[in-house]
C-alpha cells in the first residue's frame, strides 16, 4: 500500500512542529526582563541574576531543539520522507536540546528553597522552589535515558519504556506547576476569585483534579504498556486520548482569557506571560489522528 503522504497525523505534526519553534522563538527575543535584578538589592537581586541568566543559556537550546523539528518535517514533505538513521539523530538532538532546558531551572528552584529570597521565600518556594527543582531534575533524567536508548538497531522495548516514562513525567510537572500558581493565586485572591467566576472555579478544578486525575491515568496507562516490546503493538489510541486531553487543557485556559477576560492575578500572568509550553494546545492536531489510527 502506498504511505499517505499528507495524512492528518502528519499533517498535525508539521503544525505542532511550527507552533513549538515559533512560541520558542517568541520566547527567546522576549527580553523585558533584562535588568529586572537591579530594581532589587541584596541576596535576592544576585538570585534573580543568576536564575534569569540560566534560565535564558539552556532556553537557546529549546530554540536549537524546536528549529531541528520543524526543519526536519518541512524535510520530511519536501523529500516524501526520512531515513531511519536520520531521523532517530534528529529525535535524539530533539531531546538533548529539551533536556538541557529544562536543566535551566534548577538554579530557579534550588535558589527558591534556600533561605536567601527574604520576605518572598514563601511565595517564591510554592511558585517556583518545589515545581522548578522537581521538572529540572526528572524530565532530563528521563530524556537523557531515553536518548540513550535510542537506537534503529536495538530492540525497541527500552526506547518505548522511557518514552513512556518521559511522557508521564511531564505531565506530572504539569500538573505540579499549574497547580502551584493557582495555590499561591487563591492564597492572595482568595476563593472569592473562584467563586465569582465560574471560568476560574472550572480551570482550578481542572487543573488540581483533572491534571492530577490525567496523570494517574498516564502512569497507569504507562506502567501496563512498559513491557511493549515494538512500536506496532502500543496502543496508540490511548497515547492518542492523552495527548488530546493535554492539549485541551492548554487551549481551554488560553481561551478563557481571550473570551471571559476574568480580573487579572498571578495565575494569567503565568500561565499567558511566563508559561514557556503554550505550544502544547496545538498537540490534539497530533493526538485526534492517533485516535483513528490503527498501528504504529
Amino acid at each position: 500500500m502506498t504511505e499517505q503522504r499528507f495524512s492528518p497525523l502528519k499533517i498535525g505534526l508539521l503544525i505542532v512542529a511550527v507552533a513549538y519553534f515559533l512560541f520558542t522563538f517568541h520566547g527567546m527575543f522576549t527580553l523585558s526582563w533584562i535588568g529586572e535584578w537591579n530594581l532589587t538589592a541584596g541576596l535576592f537581586s544576585l538570585w534573580l541574576f543568576i536564575t534569569d541568566i540560566s534560565a535564558t543559556a539552556t532556553f537557546i537550546f529549546r530554540v536549537i531543539g524546536s528549529l531541528i523539528a520543524v526543519s526536519a518535517v518541512i524535510l520530511y514533505f519536501a523529500k516524501k520522507g526520512l531515513s531511519t538513521p536520520v531521523t532517530f539523530k534528529v529525535l535524539k538532538w530533539i531531546l538533548v536540546c529539551e533536556a538541557i532546558y529544562w536543566l535551566g531551572l534548577l538554579a530557579s528552584g534550588v535558589g527558591s528553597i534556600l533561605p536567601v529570597t527574604g520576605p518572598l521565600y514563601f511565595d517564591l518556594l510554592i511558585t517556583s522552589g518545589i515545581p522548578c527543582t522537581m521538572a529540572a531534575i526528572t524530565i532530563p533524567l528521563a530524556l537523557f535515558k531515553l536518548v540513550s536508548n535510542l537506537n534503529p538497531n536495538k530492540p525497541a522495548k527500552e526506547a518505548i519504556k522511557w518514552g513512556l516514562i518521559a511522557g508521564t513525567v511531564y505531565v506530572f510537572v504539569f500538573w505540579l506547576n499549574n497547580t502551584a500558581m493557582w495555590l499561591y493565586t487563591v492564597m492572595y485572591k482568595g476563593t472569592e476569585y473562584l467563586i465569582a467566576y465560574p471560568e476560574n472555579l472550572l480551570s482550578f478544578g481542572l487543573t488540581t483534579v483533572g491534571m492530577l486525575a490525567l496523570a494517574l491515568f498516564t502512569t497507569y496507562f504507562s506502567k501496563k504498556s512498559i513491557g511493549t516490546e515494538t512500536l506496532e503493538k502500543l496502543k496508540l489510541r490511548t497515547v492518542g486520548a492523552i495527548i488530546v486531553a493535554l492539549g485541551l487543557y492548554f487551549l481551554w485556559n488560553y481561551l478563557t482569557w481571550i473570551f471571559f477576560e476574568p480580573p487579572w492575578s498571578a495565575w494569567y500572568a503565568w500561565f499567558l506571560g511566563h508559561n514557556m509550553d503554550l505550544w502544547i494546545m496545538m498537540t490534539p492536531l497530533v493526538g485526534v489522528p492517533l485516535l483513528f489510527e490503527q498501528k504504529a
